[in-house]
């Protein structure tokens, strides 16, 4: 069964959330950034193998972090000292075929094509093309949007990956 379409005005919200948060993410804007996610979350990059669908819990993960294990990421990378962003890439990402639905507990499920352009300073002045899948767990938090779940599904999150160490 197909869900009905949102209101305009509420896929306007949630594409606009969207949109804001790829923006602090390729900003290096972690304090607002952060302040997107709810108390109780996961960020998660998984490693689909023979297309198989993963389980956070128990499958490996690339990235699989709750709010503890996030806010100790962020805090290597506003030190400027984690090695591997020093100096930071510099991302832009694009995103395509957002589509949104509203759960029957007011949850918004939203999704979207995305390719992350990075050019890693750092040492080798290479740019990585990082394509691939979001989808995003959204409620309302005291009138604000806050992110529950982020699943980055990489196109080729099975292969081999260089260095993961910026936002994505």
């Amino acid at each position: 069964m197909q869900t009905p379409l949102l209101p305009i005005d509420e896929h306007r919200m949630l594409e606009r959330f969207v949109h804001e948060e790829a923006r602090l993410a390729d900003e290096s804007r972690f304090d607002e950034w952060e302040a997107l996610w709810d108390e109780n979350m996961r960020y998660w990059v998984p490693v689909v193998i023979d297309g198989q669908e993963p389980d956070p819990d128990r499958d490996v993960s690339i990235i699989n972090d709750n709010r503890s294990r996030l806010a100790t990421r962020l805090r290597q990378l506003r030190t400027g000292t984690r090695h591997s962003q020093a100096p930071r890439s510099i991302l832009r990402r694009m995103l395509s075929n957002l589509t949104a639905d509203k759960e029957e507990n007011g949850e918004y499920r939203v999704a979207a094509n995305f390719a992350i352009y990075e050019y890693q300073v750092q040492s080798v002045n290479q740019l990585n093309v990082w394509p691939g899948r979001v989808e995003y767990g959204l409620r309302q938090v005291d009138g604000q949007l806050r992110m529950f779940l982020k699943k980055v599904s990489l196109v080729h999150a099975s292969g081999p990956l260089p260095s993961l160490s910026f936002l994505i």
